[in-house]
């Protein structure tokens, strides 16, 4: 069955976005995303045609956007760790878009892509830039023209991402038993601390009770001492009056004893 204009239509702007997705993109670069979006709406339209292809060819069409879908996704994610697991999810096509291609152009896409992504996950713990080097374009124009070398780029690639995801977990649980440490340590300082709290706040309430106990105590000894002075005061009165009672009379008897001289 020949193909309709539509057919040809995608093909055509499903070439072009696996030419631009195997280019090194700006981060502000918008026709990729554009185009994948028309890819999304023209296999809808071709999937809702009478005369549309073979559901292989279809099955072909929607797994090489949704490729190219996923891709875009992954670009958007922060680390390169992320960018690396969910480019291994990827699942490019399994056919050449058009007769000029030896091998699928997202098969090579998704190589490049993870060759990319370890290189960056490598330059990030190596703490360098990373940036393609001539041994590496020439291997990347050398897997467009062999599925071998394909093959054993993706072999290498993989390995190399295992390698670096093997050493991001030992980190991972490296960091997980400090942070375990730091955790303990962080407990039992806390618990001294609360040892050092609950017995302080013992002294200060045995302190506060021996407070109120001397205010009491205080409290009693001066109620005494005031009634101590009071009865002293009385005694005093008494003896005083007594006194002057003892002088008058004595006035009085020697008055009477001794008569007026004339």
């Amino acid at each position: 069955m020949a193909a309709t204009r539509l057919e040809l239509n995608l093909i055509r702007l499903l070439s072009r976005c696996e030419a631009l997705a195997a280019e090194r993109r700006d981060p502000e670069e918008w026709r990729l995303e554009k185009y994948v979006a028309a890819l999304e709406d023209m296999l809808r339209e071709l999937k809702k045609q009478s005369s549309k292809p073979a559901p292989e060819l279809l099955n072909e069409y929607s797994r090489k956007v949704d490729f190219l879908k996923g891709l875009l996704e992954a670009e958007k994610l922060s680390s390169s760790t992320e960018k690396a697991l969910a480019n291994q999810f990827l699942a490019p096509g399994r056919t050449p878009t058009t007769t000029k291609e030896r091998t699928p152009a997202t098969k090579t896409v998704h190589l490049q892509t993870k060759a990319r992504c370890t290189g960056k996950m490598r330059s990030e713990l190596l703490g360098t830039v990373y940036q393609p080097t001539r041994k590496y374009k020439s291997q990347f124009l050398f897997s467009l023209s062999s599925c071998r070398g394909l093959a054993s780029d993706e072999k290498q690639s993989a390995v190399e991402l295992d390698a670096v995801l093997q050493h991001h977990q030992d980190m991972q649980e490296k960091l997980a038993e400090e942070m375990l440490s730091l955790a303990r340590s962080l407990k039992n300082n806390t618990l001294a601390a609360q040892n050092v709290i609950k017995q302080d706040n013992q002294t200060l309430s045995h302190s506060l009770r021996m407070a109120d106990q001397n205010l009491e105590k205080l409290k009693d000894e001066s109620d005494r001492l005031e009634q101590h002075a009071k009865k002293s005061v009385n005694w005093l009165l008494w003896i005083m009056l007594i006194v002057v009672c003892f002088i008058f009379i004595s006035m009085i008897l020697f008055i009477r004893i001794f008569p007026k001289l004339k």
